[in-house]
């Protein structure tokens, strides 16, 4: 498995931030080759992608889920990825978003673009973008505000 962490600096409150985060269909706006996500339950979502000229599809679900603090994720098929997304308040109009993640890459390809840090420059990219996004907006698209907890912790999954 390959780790990556990057991180963005977002001038919005956590709130407006992490809503904006939840709303998943959103993502091909400020995602380099994410072409369409669908949102088929709150906790399930189906993936449409396009990198390096390869597509695929695939879902994952959120693991955990807890408002203005942290979204997890991971394949339940496809491509094998997990990971988390936080939110740090700096201030009451900045916010740092801080993305973990955690994938296996499968192809010649994708293993020497592993090598060369095109996946983590990528990643920082799509981060870039959706601090673009949110800020020329100023409020979020909408919200979900479900909290889901890891499996063993007390919590409504839906």
């Amino acid at each position: 498995m390959t780790t990556i962490e990057k991180s963005v600096d977002v001038v919005v409150p956590v709130r407006t931030a992490y809503n904006q985060w939840t709303q998943f269909e959103s993502f091909p706006a400020f995602m380099e080759g994410v072409n369409r996500i669908i949102q088929q339950t709150p906790t399930r979502t189906h993936w449409e992608t396009t990198i390096g000229g390869v597509t695929r599809e695939f879902d994952t679900e959120i693991t955990e889920q807890h408002p203005d603090e942290r979204v997890a994720w991971r394949t339940v098929d496809g491509p094998s990825h997990a990971g988390v997304v936080t939110f740090h308040r700096i201030d009451d109009h900045t916010t740092r978003v801080h993305l973990q993640m955690e994938y296996e890459p499968e192809s010649l390809t994708e293993k020497a673009g592993t090598a060369l840090g095109v996946v983590g420059h990528r990643i920082q990219g799509d981060l870039n973008r959706f601090k673009e996004f949110i800020e020329e907006r100023g409020d979020e698209t909408g919200a979900w505000r479900g909290d889901v907890s890891r499996p063993g912790q007390v919590g409504d999954p839906a």
